[in-house]
């Protein structure tokens, strides 16, 4: 077997984790490959991009936290090579072990204890004026929000055509089920199994108190535009990285994406376990 490693640089331990993991594959005869920025927390260590790690690896491990995995899942790109996160620190939602587990995980990898858990993602295409067309995907949700402005946005929502609503709200989330654990629980939407066909629209802050989250068939298309009426820009945003203006005259579109993340997961761990103890049930 041949593990790729991604780190997250800024993270402090991740250099001593990167080394500890390394010994600990190679003393169970599986070899490693380092992504670039990675690669640079070591002396003497050479890297490759990201992409090509996946493409080369049978598993990719990721050292950090959920923000790692998120931004790794980008860098990576579409791929079917299975990702396992190791948290620096407590367990995530996202990661299948902690740093201290280090000798469970490689013996999971060579006793093929463990289980791929594919995760829905979010195709995102905007529409704009001019007819230029950006696409990206999202592996929690896209967000679109008001800024630093105190005033209500106003924003269209259209589902398979169809008007949703009007909303006059703070912004609006479309979250997947593996989202539905970050800003759109943070905004009163629901809990939904990973593994769930399904999509969830979360409104931040309505303005009406009748507008509440709904939970929509993966099959469903979203459409999204900021109503003529809408007292400031709506900016916009994907999985909490770049945030940027969304003209009034341009057009978001969210579908289900054409590929998924696919994530380890431990034979002996439980998502809802991982869920009562991130959220202090009990």
């Amino acid at each position: 077997m041949h593990l790729g490693i991604i780190a997250n640089p800024h993270k402090n331990g991740s250099a001593a984790t990167v080394l500890s993991l390394i010994d600990t594959l190679e003393k169970k005869g599986i070899s490693t490959s380092l992504e670039d920025d990675t690669a640079k927390l070591i002396d003497g260590a050479t890297g490759i991009p990201a992409p090509e790690l996946a493409q080369q690896c049978d598993v990719v491990a990721v050292l950090g936290g959920d923000g790692t995995m998120l931004d790794a899942a980008h860098r990576i790109g579409p791929t079917d090579t299975p990702v396992a996160g190791i948290n620096i620190g407590n367990l995530g939602f996202l990661t299948s072990c902690t740093d201290d587990e280090l000798d469970i995980f490689a013996d999971a990898l060579l006793d093929l204890s463990y289980k791929v858990v594919p995760r829905i993602l979010l195709k995102t295409t905007i529409t704009h004026q001019d007819g230029s067309i950006e696409e990206d995907f999202a592996v929690n949700e896209i967000t679109l929000s008001r800024g630093q402005t105190g005033r209500l946005i106003s924003i269209d929502a259209f589902i398979d055509g169809a008007l949703l609503n009007h909303y006059h709200a703070d912004g609006l989330i479309v979250a997947t089920p593996t989202g539905s654990t970050a800003y759109s629980l943070a905004a009163g939407g629901p809990l939904i199994s990973p593994i769930a066909s399904a999509f969830v629209v979360t409104p931040i802050c309505p303005h009406s108190l009748t507008n509440r989250s709904l939970v929509l068939d993966d099959s469903s298309v979203v459409e999204l535009t900021t109503a003529e009426e809408s007292e400031c820009p709506a900016l916009y945003s994907i999985d909490g990285r770049e945030v940027r203006e969304l003209p009034r005259t341009s057009r978001i579109k969210v579908e289900k994406a054409g590929h998924k993340l696919h994530l380890i997961r431990l034979r002996d761990r439980s998502y809802f376990a991982t869920l009562r103890q991130k959220l202090r049930w009990g």
